[in-house]
């Protein structure tokens, strides 16, 4: 295999690229080990011991087909007791990585049994100052602030409706969780990240909800995830002199705690066929789709809105 690598580096180098990636693919079908040879994206260096090159992707037989690395690198993910937040916070303890987590839900013991290399705050995160000190003492612990990923976010199909008819002060209050507390954090996480060096990314949660009008509508989460969209592309402007990206994911049908009303198979069955997939979308989908926004495989992407929602925006 090295003898093969020093014949590829005599080709140019994005054909260098484009054959390694080529060569893992076909070759590495399982990763078990953290003592397996990784690769990376970074360019075509081989004139280190096999053993330690870096690698970004991994292929597995089973699971997501792009893991990744972050070891030693630091995220704060909100929305981490359940769902999408916490499906984020796993994979990327997983794949190395430090997190701090915020949810108004206890610490859920999957995420227990990482000790020490998690901080979980069960905290409200419309609490600016909370946010702030949390944030900060975790910086100042793990030495850097790579990554932030906004999931938390609330949708009240008892309370949320029509704008014209809703209780405005429900509007406010689903305004201050989805939309305005990812100000509080990307407020509290951007200094950090400026001091930190490399690649440093935020992935913003959305909804493919407000793309389009329901004959039974949530107008304040619809508008509150709107708002994500448009926050996300100016944290992209202000941020990439600075080399901080800014993305926003955008979710459609997915099996999550906030879809509770999926409550049997029937009714699962129904809502996935609104999908070309034929499928619901999982947390499992969206983490997957986060960490590949937040990851140096997404390095030259900012400004975005990934839509992962089997199809359903066809339709």
């Amino acid at each position: 295999m090295i003898t093969a690598c020093h014949r590829l580096r005599q080709t140019k180098p994005y054909r260098w690229a484009t054959a390694m990636r080529l060569w893992f693919v076909a070759v590495e079908e399982s990763y078990d080990a953290p003592t397996q040879p990784r690769f990376s994206t970074y360019g075509p260096r081989l004139d280190f011991p096999i053993s330690k090159i870096h690698h970004t992707f991994r292929v597995l037989k089973k699971g997501p087909a792009m893991h990744f690395d972050f070891t030693d690198r630091h995220l704060v993910v909100t929305g981490a007791g359940g769902g999408m937040g916490l499906e984020i916070a796993l994979q990327y303890l997983g794949a190395g990585g430090l997190v701090t987590a915020f949810d108004v839900k206890p610490l859920p013991d999957s995420l227990a049994a990482y000790d020490t290399k998690v901080t979980y705050h069960q905290s409200d995160i419309t609490n600016l100052s909370r946010v702030s000190a949390a944030i900060d003492a975790s910086a100042a612990k793990w030495g850097r602030l790579d990554h932030l990923a906004n999931v938390a976010g609330v949708l009240w199909f008892d309370r949320d409706g029509s704008a014209m008819e809703m209780d405005l002060d429900v509007w406010d209050t689903v305004f201050d969780i989805n939309l305005k507390a990812m100000v509080h954090t990307a407020r509290a996480a951007s200094p950090h990240m400026r001091a930190t060096d490399g690649d440093k990314a935020m992935v913003h949660v959305s909804s493919t909800q407000w793309f389009r009008g329901d004959p039974k509508p949530q107008d304040a989460y619809a508008a509150s995830k709107a708002g994500v969209c448009a926050l996300s592309k100016s944290l992209a402007m202000q941020f990439a002199s600075e080399g901080i990206r800014s993305n926003a994911l955008v979710p459609g049908l997915t099996l999550s705690p906030l879809q509770a009303r999926w409550d049997n198979e029937a009714k699962r069955a129904e809502a996935a066929s609104f999908a070309p997939l034929g499928r619901l979308g999982t947390p499992g989908d969206m983490a997957s789709a986060t960490l590949f926004l937040l990851s140096d495989a997404a390095s030259y992407i900012t400004g975005v809105d990934l839509i992962v929602d089997g199809g359903l925006l066809m339709r």
